[in-house]
Order: structure tokens, then sequence, then C-alpha cells
């Protein structure tokens, strides 16, 4: 269960950040590591991949020192569900805070 739950807080993680600017998987591993999630790249790159599959990512490929490097954005859905997410995250910490 403790999983599952962690898996959806670093879901709302990822598209907060790529709603905020491009991300790619290497900072978003540092990104989630400051924050106590500490991924392997073999759990990070398929989630990624299912949330593009989901539509909620679009990646974009650029050239960088050399190599291909997917940056990811939020869709038009992706943003919906991340402000729907902070909505039900604000009304829950609330209630479970008093």
């Amino acid at each position: 269960m403790l999983r599952k739950l962690f898996l959806g807080f670093i879901q709302l993680h990822i598209l907060h950040h790529a709603a905020e600017e491009p991300i790619y998987g290497l900072w978003m591993l540092d990104e989630l590591a400051h924050h106590g999630y500490h991924l392997s790249a073999g759990m990070l790159y398929p989630l990624l991949h299912s949330m593009q599959n989901q539509g909620l990512l679009a990646r974009e490929e650029r050239l960088v020192d050399g190599k291909i490097r997917k940056y990811y954005t939020t869709t038009p859905r992706g943003t919906q569900v991340l402000m729907e997410a902070r909505q039900k995250a604000r009304e829950l910490f609330e209630e479970i805070t008093d």
C-alpha cells in the first residue's frame, strides 16, 4: 500500500516540475532524491513512459553534449490532472491535520 501511495506522490512531483519547465530523467532522479525518494533509473524511466502513454507528459528529444536527451513537459491533460490533484491534496491535508 505504501508503494502505491508514494508512487502517486512521485507522479505528482513529476507533473509539478514538468509543468514549470522541461525535465529530464537524471535531473528528476536528483530532485526526487532531494525529497527522500530514492528511485533507480529502472523505475523512473518506465514511469515517465507510462505517464507519456497516459497523455500526461509530452516528450521532446534534444541533442546535448553529443547525446540525445529526452525532455518531458506536461500536456494539457497532465496540467488538468495536476490542478485537480493539487485541490484534492489541499482538501485532504486540511482534513488530516486538524
